[in-house]
């Protein structure tokens, strides 16, 4: 497994890492997440990400790494946890963090990050939305001073609001989700070239788009899926035809889209099988795509920029539609 400098931080992080959403009762029982672990680690994966709102992906993360001597880089997040969740309380922060060592079996935590600093209502961090201060920002650098944390970090899903926290200078990785992938692609605009001024690592979340490109989808995308506007419809029917030109599997051709950009510094497997590992980690040694293939995948790209309006933020195939909003 090839490795990348996280940005100012200077760790070298394996091109492929662990998202912890689906190692946890989310993705299956406590055995085939352990499996899931160490079969990363075997096959040279060095970093695993995950958050006290992942169920309990923390513990399991915890026990399945007691006794594993691999050098390995953690990061998880504050947010959403004790409940009531109040995030202008400094002593709730702080026992959030001491709930995650506890749960992680750790000391410190190599990178702690803001969950869903962009997304006002979701958690209230900032007193100031214009500058972006508050309880959370003291906080951090109190954890940075003691040792407990190493680097600070922002998780966040806008397109463009991410971009001006990302701005303020304070943080040293940012993890952008369902903003950048094959059909995706708005993190290109403001995310992805402020971060990259600021010389943060990034780090690219759901790089199959929460299972939208994690299978083909042929008969739902034809004659079903009502909320797929027609724009959408059109782009998914022209990425299959390419697929089929290339015979190429779709989850690989979408971890290989996100490792060739080389301003990308890792991106997160929603693995939660030592199957699913495999399949990913076989996918990304494959190495970037030829400029051939990133030119057609631009120009399917370009068939729909900007997310429809009325598109469900997590297309729901296989899944219940309950109506615009609904699914988001």
């Amino acid at each position: 497994m090839k490795t990348r400098l996280l940005g100012r931080t200077g760790l070298q992080v394996s091109e492929l890492a662990l998202g912890g959403l689906f190692v946890s009762s989310y993705g299956g029982p406590y055995e085939q997440a352990r499996e899931a672990i160490h079969r990363a680690l075997e096959l040279g994966v060095n970093y695993i990400d995950t958050a006290p709102g992942y169920g309990n992906s923390e513990e399991v993360i915890g026990k399945a790494l007691e006794g594993v001597s691999a050098p390995l880089i953690l990061s998880t997040k504050l947010g959403g946890r004790p409940q009531p969740f109040n995030p202008q309380d400094k002593d709730c922060l702080m026992r959030s963090v001491e709930e995650s060592l506890r749960l992680l079996k750790r000391d410190y935590i190599d990178i702690l990050m803001i969950h869903e600093p962009d997304r006002p209502g979701q958690y209230d961090w900032w007193p100031d939305w214009e500058h972006f201060t508050g309880p959370v920002l003291e906080v951090l650098e109190q954890l940075k001073r003691d040792g407990i944390i190493r680097y600070t970090g922002l998780g966040g899903t806008t397109a463009y609001e991410l971009a001006h926290i990302i701005r303020t200078g304070r943080f040293d990785v940012v993890l952008t989700a369902f903003n950048y992938s094959l059909l995706w692609r708005e993190a290109e605009h403001e995310v992805l070239p402020a971060a990259k001024e600021q010389g943060m690592g990034i780090i690219i979340g759901s790089p199959l788009q929460q299972g939208a490109l994690a299978r083909r989808y042929d008969e739902q995308v034809r004659y079903g899926a009502r909320w797929l506007s027609l724009p959408r419809r059109r782009q998914f029917l022209a990425l299959y035809e390419f697929l089929d030109e290339l015979g190429m599997p779709l989850p690989e051709l979408a971890l290989r889209f996100v490792i060739s950009n080389p301003d990308i510094s890792c991106t997160l497997m929603g693995a939660r099988s030592r199957e699913e590992v495999e399949q990913n980690v076989a996918a990304v040694e494959k190495g970037p795509l030829s400029e051939d293939i990133l030119r057609r995948l631009d120009e399917i790209a370009a068939m729909v920029p900007f997310r429809p309006f009325e598109e469900p933020f997590s297309l729901p195939f296989n899944r219940p539609y309950k109506g615009p909003g609904m699914a988001r």
